[in-house]
């Protein structure tokens, strides 16, 4: 590792343990690791409001669980080989949450040491978590938002990744960050909304993939730097005129660290809403966007024209070539859609329009029957990085979360449990954000969706989803046989939980994952897993585990690979 990696590491690692020690942050597990839980699943009384928000005068819910945890670990190759790799692990982690009147936030972080057993088996060092919280500093005013994610990955040859497999010789970390101010004020009928969000992403070795001798390396992602500007003002239908008006501008800029790629998106519209009934409206939108994607290319070798890959592993970007244009975008942008809104607990926005010289769609549905239960669907359509989509999609998190770790290997699943509210967001989910690290910028269509159930003895959701990226590269440089690329990513994520008795839980898992690349000399990668945990209570602290689990990943250029897990472990909960 280089010294600016490893430098890099250590200041995410100290910048998002410090982030989790604020209160702010979710218990994971569920009722795992001996939490009360009396009661039953009714949900009487739900109509009133989140059970664990300040409304109505409420007193703000704090929970903070700090724990110490060893495990022995057994993996066994089923297929191609028969290795069995066994490990010990010692970790140390933090749940916690908080609701209150004008500050939420939910996270989980973990920090473990892995000791190999025999030769074939290394010593590691594991961070995972993910966080999301929103301050207010001046109530229903100004706030403050920050959000932080954690992750193993395994990478496969084609840019895709799956959870981490310590059978493969691709594991990389991710670390993506993100923070920034929130305004809501009014001046008289204006209503305006603004915020800046400034995201950081980065993704640690492999630093390139090799597809076929001869042919150009799939370039990973290394890093980037995110700004996000947007303002807005307007006013509602029926209060200075029957229909509601409203102006806005927006910039989004992204600094890719290889090749110095760069996406500079800016934008002004005016948009109106005109009610069709008390719970329908009709939305329209026009205005101008300026789209730019650029890039340079690698230094080439004098002799052989071949470009230059660097001690790291990556390309060396020639600083002194001038940038070179690989999209831009330029004219009348405009949308159209609907509104419609029947009650609190149920929202559905949908557009078409003409965005990027193209036809463009998005939209969200979002449904709370109760406090307990949250339906979300999203549509999305941009252009972006990867360090972009992840700090895009740590945003859209709800505030109140559970996190869903792999009991095996203490993995972050792709989805969280959102807690039923329609401030639940676009998704709970990062699995479309996280399936692929290819560094070219791509164009992202995709579509989301989430359902979940939290009750006191049982919870239970599902995920599922579908990514549309096609890579933008400039013409001439060594990106370029990515260009016009589309891979696609179908994924579909579940779990059940619930408590058998005072004194013992479970926990259930099961993901898939379709990545189809446009390459065709990448291949396709599926991946399908499964995990099932039993935890018992051994006093007010102490929680003994028992998990087993079994994962495979089918590729159609590289052999395939099939494991089966066994974990023991204890946990000491402060």
């Amino acid at each position: 590792m280089t010294m600016k990696a490893h430098l890099s590491r250590q200041i995410f690692a100290v910048a998002f343990a410090l982030g989790a020690l604020t209160p702010a942050a979710a218990h994971a597990q569920f009722l795992s690791y001996g939490e009360d839980g009396g009661g039953d699943d009714s949900d009487a009384g739900d109509e009133g409001g989140d059970s664990m928000g300040t409304h109505g005068g409420r007193v703000s819910r704090v929970r903070v669980t700090p724990y110490i945890e060893a495990q022995q670990v057994a993996q066994a190759e089923l297929s191609p080989g028969s290795d069995v790799l066994t490990y010990s692990v010692l970790a140390a982690g933090l749940d916690a949450s908080l609701n209150g009147r004008n500050t939420q936030a939910s996270a989980s972080l973990r920090y473990e040491r892995r000791f190999g057993w025999g030769k074939k088996t290394n010593d590691a060092d594991v961070i995972s978590g993910v966080a999301r919280a929103s301050f207010g500093i001046v109530p229903r005013t100004l706030s403050f938002e920050v959000g932080a994610l954690a992750s193993r990955m395994s990478v496969e040859n084609n840019g895709s990744t799956v959870s981490g497999n310590d059978l493969s010789n691709s594991i990389t970390q991710i670390y993506s960050a993100y923070a920034g101010p929130s305004l809501t004020t009014h001046a008289g009928d204006v209503a305006i909304d603004a915020h800046y969000r400034l995201g950081y992403t980065r993704v640690e070795s492999p630093s390139s993939l090799m597809l076929a001798p001869g042919q150009p390396l799939v370039d990973v992602f290394d890093e980037s730097v995110v700004h996000n500007a947007q303002v807005h003002a307007g006013t509602r239908a029926g209060t200075v005129l029957p229909v509601g008006l409203g102006v806005g501008a927006g910039w989004v800029r992204e600094d890719v660290s290889n090749l110095d790629q760069r996406v500079d998106d800016k934008h002004a519209r005016a948009d109106i809403t005109i009610p069709v009934s008390s719970d329908v409206a009709l939305l329209g939108g026009i205005g101008y966007e300026h789209v730019e994607i650029s890039s340079r290319d690698a230094v080439r070798d004098t002799l052989t024209g071949d470009p230059v890959i660097g001690p790291d592993g990556r390309y060396v970007t020639d600083k002194s070539a001038p940038r070179r244009i690989a999209f831009e975008s330029d004219g009348l942008i405009w949308d159209a859609g609907v509104l419609w809104r029947p009650s609190r607990r149920t929202a559905l926005e949908a557009h078409i329009g003409r965005r990027y010289d193209s036809t463009s769609y998005y939209g969200s549905f979002a449904y709370a029957p109760s406090s307990k239960t949250s339906i979300n669907v999203s549509v999305y359509d941009n252009i972006t990085g990867f360090g972009g989509m992840v700090t895009n999609a740590l945003s859209n998190l709800p505030t109140q979360f559970d996190v869903l770790r792999n009991p095996l290997t203490g993995d972050i699943g792709g989805c969280v449990a959102a807690q039923g509210s329609l401030s639940s967001g676009q998704g709970a989910c990062l699995n479309n954000a996280l399936g692929s690290v290819r560094s070219s910028v791509f164009r992202s269509r995709g579509i989301m969706a989430t359902a979940g159930y939290a009750g006191s003895r049982v919870q239970y959701g599902v995920g599922a989803g579908y990514d549309r990226r096609k890579f933008v590269a400039a013409p001439g440089t060594v990106l370029a046989s990515a260009n016009g690329v589309i891979d696609e990513n179908y994924w579909l994520a579940g779990y059940l939980n619930g408590r058998i008795d005072a004194n013992s839980s479970f926990g259930t898992n099961v993901w898939a994952n379709w990545y189809q690349s446009g390459d065709a000399l990448s291949g396709d990668v599926v991946a399908v897993g499964a995990t099932a945990a039993y935890y018992r209570s051994i006093g007010n602290h102490l929680t003994a585990t028992a998990a087993i689990g079994t994962e495979s990943v089918n590729r159609e250029l590289l052999d395939d690979i099939w494991t089966a897990q066994a974990m023991l472990g204890l946990r000491y909960s402060f």
